[in-house]
């Protein structure tokens, strides 16, 4: 999210192999203030931290994507030896998503902003993959260090300034990105002054009792789906957190929502993701 100094961050509750179903309600994970960081903005972010139960998500003026197009930035050449498929697995993810079997990302259509237009959907949102693999990515990078690969990947794709355009920096294995997995968030997502990006840890190297939920389903790589799905959904609906849509308790449309993963079949495969906040609801939603 993005980098605003009341922006809260999240986390994704852990789940042991017993919880390999379809559907598993989890401990909800809380939303707390982020911390201030480049320009004027504060990062929002999935913490590790109990969340709470909010109140209906509330407009406050700012952008929300019309037409979302997500870019995966594949951060080092570390991502050459990577062996466990994340690049497939999102690519495949983003490919499914925005097709006319996608009913989830569809529920963020009701967020519209100052002009009454919200998000559509009218095919696949993804928008392309590059590993930046020019240097090793840092062992230990910072968030100006992550932002600043968000704008290089912006660039690279030739998408810079475009306010439909998401850009995913995944950092590889072994690497610890603003503090990860110590600083209390399984990723967050934020606004570089240019481009809305996600920061997206190596969920696999959580450490045992960690929140991320890895294997939340009985997949390998459960958590890349259900914590950068959640940082998906809330990009669209507050790509400048938290000047979009956000509720009386900092939270956003999936922070309150974290708990009982689900299944998406899409035309690309099936992935966990969790259920989003529907103000038309009144609740958490699947679709």
């Amino acid at each position: 999210m993005n980098l605003r100094t009341s922006s809260p961050r999240r986390a994704l509750a852990a789940l042991t192999a017993a919880l390999a179903v379809a559907a598993v309600p989890a401990a909800q994970l809380a939303a707390a203030p982020g911390a201030a960081a480049a320009a004027h903005h504060s990062r929002a972010a999935y913490t590790q931290h109990a969340p709470q139960r909010t109140s209906p998500m509330r407009y406050h003026g700012g952008p929300v994507q019309h037409h979302p197009v997500v870019y995966l930035d594949f951060w080092g050449s570390q991502w050459h030896s990577d062996a466990n498929g994340v690049q497939p697995y999102l690519a495949k993810f983003f490919q499914g998503l925005g097709t006319s079997q996608d009913t989830w990302s569809t529920i963020t259509s009701q967020y519209t902003d100052s002009s009454g237009s919200g998000p559509s959907f009218t095919g696949p949102v993804y928008g392309g993959s590059w590993v930046d693999d020019a240097a090793p990515a840092p062992a230990s990078s910072q968030q100006y260090d992550i932002a600043a690969e968000a704008d290089n990947a912006a660039s690279h794709f030739g998408v810079a300034d475009d306010p439909d355009v998401q850009i995913v920096v995944l950092s590889p294995s072994g690497t610890s990105p603003d503090g990860w997995p110590g600083s209390g968030f399984c990723a967050y997502h934020d606004y570089s002054g240019s481009v809305s990006y996600t920061n997206m840890p190596y969920q696999l190297d959580a450490p045992a009792g960690s929140r991320c939920p890895n294997s939340a389903l009985g997949g390998k790589l459960d958590a890349f789906s259900i914590v950068e799905g959640h940082e998906y959904a809330e990009s669209i609906s507050d790509p400048q957190p938290s000047s979009g849509w956000v509720n009386s308790a900092g939270q956003e449309i999936g922070d309150t929502c974290e708990s009982n993963f689900q299944k998406l079949t899409l035309p690309t495969g099936t992935f966990a993701v969790q259920p989003l906040w529907s103000n038309r609801s009144s609740g958490c939603a699947m679709h």
